[in-house]
């Protein structure tokens, strides 16, 4: 449910690093921040990839599809993707800056929004 990614390009040198996350197939970037503590997620999208870059900080996903879960650490510098309909939330375990990537973008051509959230009930 969650497929780890590596950046199409790095390079480093005594100046600094440069990373390129990807140079195709997305049309929307955010940066995302969150605190210590905080649960954001709770939703899938029905017909985005969403990618995720760790800038700083570290954070627990919980996924699920159907009756299979999983759970997964990420932190500085890791780099994942949920596929559509998989239900994820984020559990912040330190102030964190991530980037998030959407292939096709949140906000659809009709207005309406790929964010289906979680059923609690």
């Amino acid at each position: 449910m969650i497929k780890i990614l590596t950046p199409d390009f790095v390079f480093e040198d005594e100046r600094g690093t440069l990373v390129q996350l990807v140079h195709e197939g997305y049309n929307q970037i955010n940066v995302v921040t969150s605190k210590a503590g905080v649960i954001r997620g709770n939703h899938c999208h029905r017909l985005n990839r969403e990618g995720f870059y760790v800038v700083e900080g570290s954070f627990t996903v919980n996924v699920h599809k159907g009756n299979e879960k999983a759970s997964h650490t990420f932190k500085k510098g890791d780099m994942f993707l949920i596929e559509p309909e998989v239900m994820h939330s984020f559990i912040y375990l330190e102030d964190t800056t991530l980037i998030g990537f959407y292939d096709k973008g949140v906000e659809l051509p009709d207005g309406t929004k790929d964010i289906i959230p979680e059923d609690n009930g």
